[in-house]
């Protein structure tokens, strides 16, 4: 009987420290060292929150950079990837339909970036390559008057590389791109 009265203290206790005191701690934390990131890292316009710079939103505009497609439909309630298997036929169904649909957009298209026409694990990614980014360029640039050259500029301005210098690839936060496109172009 006694070592269940110390299996319940000891079981108390660590629901105190580990769901408690733990999270509160680390929630304090981070809102000090890193307020931004701790909020959701939002993205504001006129004081208007419209978006995250972590999730990826749906931008159908012609004259905007489109994100890479998602299995979740951009919903934030169901983040989920397509479970597709590589070697199915409707993998390849759904590959050849995102490549026709990616050339119709943007006929003068020389390479198709992998990143335009598979969708995210999560759903959500905020990213694409830079190469992604500039293949819509000159359906843009064609949309917007803006020449192809600023519009690459503005690509590589906003480009981030790999992480500490190894980890992940080059990439572009579509939304960052589009709010700085937004201000040199009227929808």
């Amino acid at each position: 009987m006694k070592s269940v009265f110390i299996a319940v203290r000891v079981s108390l206790l660590f629901m105190i420290v580990c769901g408690l005191i733990y999270p509160l701690v680390t929630t304090g934390v981070a809102g000090v060292l890193f307020p931004k990131q701790a909020n959701g890292s939002l993205i504001e316009s006129g004081g208007v929150v419209i978006g995250s710079e972590l999730l990826a939103q749906n931008f159908e505009s012609p004259k905007l950079f489109h994100p890479r497609g998602s299995a979740a439909k951009y919903d934030p309630t169901a983040s989920s990837g397509s479970n597709t298997a590589v070697a199915s036929s409707d993998y390849a169904a759904a590959m050849a339909e995102s490549i026709d649909a990616l050339k119709q957009e943007n006929p003068n298209l020389k390479g198709i970036p992998a990143d335009l026409v598979t969708v995210s694990g999560s759903g959500f990614d905020p990213d694409l390559s830079p190469e992604g980014a500039k293949a819509q360029v000159p359906r843009i640039s064609k949309e917007t008057g803006i020449s192809e050259k600023n519009l690459n500029d503005l690509v590589d301005q906003l480009s981030k590389t790999r992480q500490l210098g190894v980890f992940g690839e080059p990439r572009v936060n579509v939304t960052e791109l589009n709010m700085e496109l937004l201000k040199q172009v009227k929808l």
